[in-house]
């Protein structure tokens, strides 16, 4: 199995106002595409399809439609003095590459060191989603949710890790199933001293078969 590790910068979270088409105009697109591919969207298998793909459109990417600062926006002051490591591992996402609009597959890590405060656990997974039902690439996804994590509770550190296996490079060009990329950010303590980068992937493979 390959396994790339990188650091990318967060694109600005400043997005241009985009103008979008009409659901009509969207659902002509899919019959264009249908017919570019050789097939007639006119046939009965296909007749309710442009609807279907403008549908399911709606809720993969949804994540255009919401703010990762409101979902991290409530957050817990009273946690009796806890300021060690929070650690969620293992948070399942699918999202789609912005070069060729087929899907990566996989799992978040993310870990903080509180700063006065935490928010629910929930709320992290939300965070994922919300960038993963974008048009993505791995890098800047995961920058993308250290950027929020950090707008939103200041902690003393932040380690996020992303692991994905892209159809775009198993299933078209080069072809090779299984393959998986990594990607990696570290702020504050963990990214000053190595020893909590450490700490952090021990407790990542606590409990994985080797």
């Amino acid at each position: 199995m390959d396994a790339v590790v990188k650091t990318f910068p967060a694109r600005s979270s400043v997005r241009k106002p985009v103008d979008r088409p009409s659901r009509e105009e969207a659902e002509a697109a899919v019959r264009t595409l249908l017919r570019w591919a050789g097939d007639d969207p006119t046939r009965e298998g296909l007749l309710e399809t442009p609807k279907r793909v403008v549908k399911a459109y709606e809720e993969l990417f949804s994540g255009y439609q919401k703010d990762a600062s409101e979902a991290l926006s409530k957050v817990f002051e009273e946690v009796e003095g806890y300021d060690d490591l929070v650690l969620v591992k293992d948070i399942p996402f699918h999202s789609h590459c912005e070069h060729h609009m087929v899907p990566f597959v996989g799992k978040a890590h993310i870990a903080y060191y509180p700063e006065g405060g935490v928010v629910g656990l929930s709320k992290l997974a939300r965070v994922v989603d919300i960038f993963a039902r974008r048009l993505q690439t791995q890098e800047t996804m995961t920058a993308e949710i250290v950027q929020a994590i950090d707008s939103a509770l200041h902690p003393r550190g932040i380690a996020v890790l992303v692991e994905a296996e892209h159809m775009c490079m198993s299933m078209r060009g080069i072809q090779k199933q299984g393959a998986s990329t990594t990607t990696c950010q570290f702020t504050g303590i963990f990214r000053d001293d190595p020893s909590e980068q450490v700490r952090f992937f021990t407790l990542l493979n606590t409990g994985r078969r080797s």
